[in-house]
Order: C-alpha cells, then structure tokens, then sequence
C-alpha cells in the first residue's frame, strides 16, 4: 500500500478476569490505506470489536504496535490520545449514544464544544453536517422525536463534523430495520466518495460487509483472511495447534 494511515503491528489483547484468562487478539497486523472502506467480520466473541476499540486507542493494548498517520498511538499518554481522538477520529455505534436531554443539532456540535470551538461556529457547523445527512428539518428535536435511522443519521453526522480522517464504526446498521439500513449504507458510500475518508467498519450484515473495498475476516482473535490474499494469520493459527 502506497498511503497508509493505519498500520497495526502484532497487536495483542488479554481479558484476565482473575477466573477467566480470555485471548481477544493474538497478533493482529492490518494496514488501511486512506480512503478506504475496510469491513471487518466474523463470528461473535471473534475479537472484531475489541480489534476496532484497540485500533482507534479505545482501549488499552498488551503488545504490538498502532500507527495512526505514523503516530505511534498508544505512546501517548492518556490525555494526548484522547485529544488526537477527538481531532482525528469519529465513531459511530449501534446504540447511538446520543445525549437523550439534548437536540439533534446540540448532539452534532458536543465534540466541537468540547474541542473548544467557540459556539457560533459550533452551531454551524452542526447545522451544516445534519443537512449533509439529510436531516436539517429535524435540527430541534430530542433523540426520542426521532426514527431510528434520523438518530443513526445524527451519530454519523456528529461522528463527521469535526472533519476527522478516520471514522470507525462498530455494527452501524445492526438495531436498524433493513430499508433503512440500506440508506445508511448508502449514506456512508457517498460520504467516503465525497469526502475522502477512511472508515472501519465491524458488521455481521454480510450486505454491509460488501461495501467495503476489502473484507477482513476474523476468527478466534485472529485475522484468518486480511481482504488482500493473505491469509497468514490463520496459517499461524493452524500451525499453533498443530504444535499442541
């Protein structure tokens, strides 16, 4: 790949309950080129989640290496990478996570607020990104008011309006019926052509699974197909048990 702008280097991730001692990831490598659509899939309890909550800096990693734009993510101290989070990254997630107390338009603007952008700019922003989405007439209405594909569409729109490289998505069309999850899929194909960005996407829907330019396909904390050919990492697997 000639632009990469993650580059994750034998990421490895444990769950030690004290009881239970559960490998997520047992050495991960992925590379993303900017602009793609990557989509990644598997099985439940096959790491796919934590994989994109260890990629974005979500959460913390055990060994191996996460280069954003050749930033060495998890370097940085707490308080760094929540900031280069808040710049560079917009996330999306099955439940919405909208503020239910506050408007559509009041949800969109919170991460430039937060980001110190002076209100005006923030509110125009906001207004700017719903109308993007399709969703300008609804700008003064709570999250219970709206449909669950307008609040989909909010999370997306509140994802993208800080302009970030990245958009990591996990399950964005799972809780939506599938007419409109058909329109959110067609909502992030034209985002990624119009504006360049680069999204990550964990799905089971093997309809949204095919938007992507590669698919990359996970089993038992492992990448057991990375979308290009190569298979190494299942090969690994194999010669793992072979050897127990």
């Amino acid at each position: 790949m000639n632009d990469l702008i993650i580059s994750a280097q034998g990421i490895e991730k444990t769950y030690d309950t004290g009881a239970v001692r559960v490998n997520a990831l047992r050495g991960i490598d992925l590379d993303v080129e900017r602009g793609e659509i990557v989509t990644i899939m598997g099985p439940s309890g096959c790491g796919k989640t934590t994989m994109l909550n260890c990629l974005s800096g979500l959460d913390e990693i055990d060994a191996g290496r996460v280069l954003i734009d050749g930033a060495a993510l998890h370097d940085l101290p707490d308080n760094e990478r929540s900031e280069y989070r808040a710049r560079r990254m917009g996330f999306v997630f099955q439940l919405y996570n909208l503020l239910p107390v506050l408007t559509a338009i009041e949800n969109v603007e919170m991460p430039l607020l937060v980001s110190g952008v002076g209100s005006s700019e923030s509110r125009k922003r906001a207004a700017g990104m719903l109308e993007m989405v399709g969703l300008a007439d609804r700008a003064d209405h709570i999250p219970g008011e709206l449909s669950g594909g307008q609040r989909q569409r909010v999370t997306i729109a509140r994802a993208l309006v800080n302009s970030p490289a990245i958009i990591w998505a996990d399950e964005p069309t799972g809780d939506l019926d599938s007419e409109t999850a058909e329109e959110i899929v067609e909502l992030i194909l034209d985002l990624n052509r119009s504006n360049g960005q680069t999204f990550v996407i964990v799905t089971h829907s093997i309809e949204v699974g095919r938007i992507g330019r590669r698919i990359v396909k996970m089993r038992d904390g492992l990448i057991e197909d990375d979308g290009l050919g190569g298979a190494h990492a299942a090969g690994n697997a194999g010669e793992e048990a072979a050897g127990q």
